[in-house]
């Protein structure tokens, strides 16, 4: 499974991208507006350190404005795929956009039906939101797993993106469940690597290693 950052904290990417466990980094304006810079060149700055694809999603709602602007932020980089909200429109604009080889991501799914339009239209990736499904008492993990087998028996070309990733057993869960990729916050990256098994033990082997030295 591939794991992609959900940030734009360009100082968070660099730090977790030197484990070499990055595949890609997604953002929405939420997280772009936390930053207080500008879009294009948080953007630009994101693809130039992480060597796969960058998220960046389209503001407008209507399938001209989301088209025009996929058109444009897709001339930034070549790793850039254009984030489309889930609806009509942006069904509309993933069907435009695919055709033109431009790589999208059909965000906020919550439905097996919304997954299998998106694919249905084209698009790269889709990405259903664990965190939010849990918040309402339905099952995040009955959709990726049925999103799962449609794929697998119908050959879509689309990619999972489990989103809205709160703790590692999100990660662990969607991982068993065949999702191609989790998009993680940074915090929650680095939470993942902690154990207070892994710190006891490394205390121990300290003190042994000072205890036997002496």
């Amino acid at each position: 499974m591939k794991f992609f950052l959900d940030t734009a904290n360009v100082e968070a990417i660099k730090a977790i991208n030197e484990l070499g466990l990055v595949d890609g980094v997604t953002t929405n304006p939420t997280i772009i507006s936390k930053e207080g810079r500008d879009f294009e060149t948080v953007i630009k700055e994101i693809c130039d350190i992480v060597d796969g694809p960058v998220s960046a999603e389209v503001t407008g709602l209507s399938t001209d404005e989301m088209v025009k602007e996929a058109r444009e932020i897709a001339k930034w980089h070549q790793n850039i795929v254009i984030k489309i909200p889930m609806t009509m429109e942006g069904l509309k604009a993933t069907n435009i956009l695919s055709k033109e080889g431009i790589k999208t991501n059909v965000t906020l799914v919550f439905t097996v039906s919304q997954g299998l339009m998106a694919m249905k239209a084209g698009a790269t990736y889709i990405s259903p939101f664990i965190g939010r499904l849990e918040d309402i008492g339905s099952d995040p993990y009955q959709l990726i797993e049925d999103l799962r087998e449609i794929i697998d028996i119908f050959g879509y070309k689309t990619e999972i993106i489990s989103a809205s990733i709160r703790n590692a057993a999100h990660v662990e869960a969607v991982a068993k469940l065949g999702s191609d990729i989790a998009t993680i916050p940074d915090a929650v990256f680095g939470k993942m690597v902690k154990h207070p098994l892994t710190d006891n033990g490394i205390d121990q082997f300290m003190k042994d290693w000072a205890s036997f030295k002496k």
